[in-house]
């Protein structure tokens, strides 16, 4: 998923600071919807993997069909929302005539996103529950090259493939759509993505969840899972709109330090993806475990999947390590100003994935186990008690620098590494069977 926005971001780069700012106040408010969308299907996951746990065929049909209704009912809710209201979001998050004009051609293509978003990621949800990761995963190796060449073309036009020999077959009159380029490439990937997806699961005979398999319990299906997904979809919503503030700080900097910002951040989302999958494929784990009431090696297993979640958060601090000193040939046409600041800020994110990687793991540990509403209270209290008043303090009352601004963030995961540690180790050892079939409902 952070791949679509690294691929903008890294095209988009040549055509200068106001676009790079433009795209990245878009590319928030679309990758605050899909947060919620893959917060619903990471809820719909849980149940899809104890169903599969419990080997009900038709439970496992009627917890995809009613993700995929609520899931997508909510994508149209957003892609409305969005509709008729981009031009007074816009104009909250920025005053300036030519990064208003420039957020608002982008946003006109990618909010489609959100539509196309909403059937991969249940669908995603379902190949991930009955151990068919592979498919998903493949889904993705056919998205990239298609966004990179599609997105590509479609910013730069036909000058922009001249180099590459390829201007030839396009015709040289195209002179490229800039920033919304950018978004419909994606779009174009996507679609492609979820015509994969689509014809994986028709003919996948391990995955089988035809509409024939329904009976009148899906609607009391439908309402008893949204009531497990929402807790799941509100505390990432929360996390997400606090995202959303933390840019919006960081917007009342100076826009050389913004910028080296936006171009950090898909960065590190992508970065620390690799601990939040095996932070997914650990709840699926223990979902399945829970499914078929065999629940004899949790504590065991859970201590593996934090051990390795560690291992894993350190790679991510080296990588980060690493494209620090290649970040300026990635992006070789910005000023030396922005290149400043993203020297400022590299200790910040090269550790952030360590504590954010233990944090994450234990998070989703715990909403296996039903602990959802406990979750949502730790990340409310780091995030908003905490961190965002101590954020807005050192920008908007202090006028301070970058460092200082950005290094919030890895506090903000400091505060919350005990009380989670705490929570998990006294929910494991109150977990039991009973507590178990409070979870099956279906």
């Amino acid at each position: 998923m952070q791949s679509m926005l690294m691929i903008d971001t890294f095209l988009v780069s040549p055509l200068g600071e106001v676009s790079l700012a433009a795209m990245g106040i878009a590319s928030t408010i679309v990758a605050f919807v899909l947060g919620i969308q893959m917060a619903l299907a990471n809820g719909t996951q849980l149940v899809l993997s104890r169903a599969v746990g419990s080997g009900v065929k038709a439970a496992l049909a009627r917890g995809f069909w009613a993700g995929m209704a609520i899931n997508f009912v909510i994508a149209i809710l957003f892609w409305g929302l969005i509709s008729l209201f981009d031009h007074h979001l816009i104009g909250l998050l920025t005053h300036d005539v030519a990064l208003h004009h420039e957020v608002n051609r982008y946003l006109d293509v990618s909010k489609y996103i959100v539509l196309f978003n909403a059937v991969t990621q249940v669908s995603i949800a379902l190949f991930n529950a009955v151990g068919k990761t592979k498919v998903p995963f493949k889904g993705y190796l056919i998205e990239l090259p298609i966004n990179a060449v599609a997105s590509y073309f479609l910013i730069h036009g036909a000058s922009g493939l001249a180099e590459t020999g390829l201007s030839s077959f396009v015709g040289e009159g195209f002179a490229g759509l800039g920033v919304q380029g950018a978004a419909l490439g994606s779009v174009i990937a996507i679609t492609v993505r979820m015509a994969y997806l689509y014809l994986c699961l028709r003919l996948d005979d391990h995955v089988h969840v035809p509409l024939s398999l329904l009976d009148t319990s899906l609607k009391r299906n439908m309402v008893n899972h949204f009531k497990e997904i929402f807790p799941v979809a509100a505390n990432v919503t929360m996390l997400q709109i606090g995202a959303t503030i933390y840019q919006l700080l960081y917007s009342q900097l100076n826009i050389n330090a913004y910028v080296a910002i936006t171009l950090v951040m898909p960065w590190v989302r992508a970065g620390t993806q690799f601990i939040t999958a095996w932070a997914h494929s650990s709840a699926i784990t223990i979902s399945q475990a829970i499914g078929s009431r065999q629940m004899a090696d949790l504590k065991k297993n859970v201590d593996t999947s934090i051990d390795i979640a560690v291992v894993i958060s350190f790679l991510s601090a080296l990588f980060f390590l690493g494209l620090n000193f290649v970040l300026a040939d990635i992006y070789p046409d910005l000023d030396q100003t922005t290149y400043h600041a993203l020297a400022v800020i590299a200790p910040l994110y090269i550790f952030l994935p360590i504590v954010r990687g233990y944090n994450t793991v234990h998070g989703h540990v715990l909403r296996s186990l039903g602990k959802t509403t406990e979750v949502f209270k730790i990340n409310f209290t780091g995030q908003w008690v905490i961190s965002i008043p101590l954020c807005a303090l050192i920008i908007l009352g202090f006028d301070g620098s970058i460092f200082w601004a950005f290094a919030v963030q890895p506090f903000e995961e400091i505060v919350k590494a005990l009380p989670f540690r705490y929570l998990a180790r006294k929910s494991l050892a109150e977990f039991d069977h009973e507590k178990a079939e409070k979870l099956m409902y279906d």
